[in-house]
């Protein structure tokens, strides 16, 4: 028995109705929430930075994946906010009067 060959797909190998993926292998898709349009992207977290998701008022830490959105009128990286995967699914469950937690910090 020959061993198993994995080819990389080529252009020409790919389904024409599928769509590709952007540069970088993220994908934005667009979800409603609060009535507006936003536009959504899965991150690696990669960045070395520390968000706040304000989905749970808690902190996102450097290399954890997350998701980051934005209205789609929005002006730009200003608007853009980075969710915990499962708060930004939750979302529309969520009480809008979160408290913090005893050890989150106040900023």
């Amino acid at each position: 028995m020959s061993p198993r060959r994995n080819r990389i797909k080529s252009a020409a190998d790919q389904d024409p109705t599928e769509p590709a993926a952007p540069l970088g292998g993220s994908l934005r898709r667009t979800e409603s929430y609060q009535g507006e349009d936003w536009v959504v992207q899965t991150v690696a977290g990669t960045a070395g930075r520390f968000y706040r998701c304000p989905g749970c008022d808690q902190e996102i830490p450097p290399g954890v994946g997350h998701v980051v959105a934005w209205p789609t009128h929005g002006a730009g990286v200003d608007d853009r906010r980075h969710w915990h995967r499962a708060c930004w699914g939750a979302r529309e469950r969520r009480a809008s009067n979160l408290l913090r937690g005893r050890g989150a910090p106040k900023y």
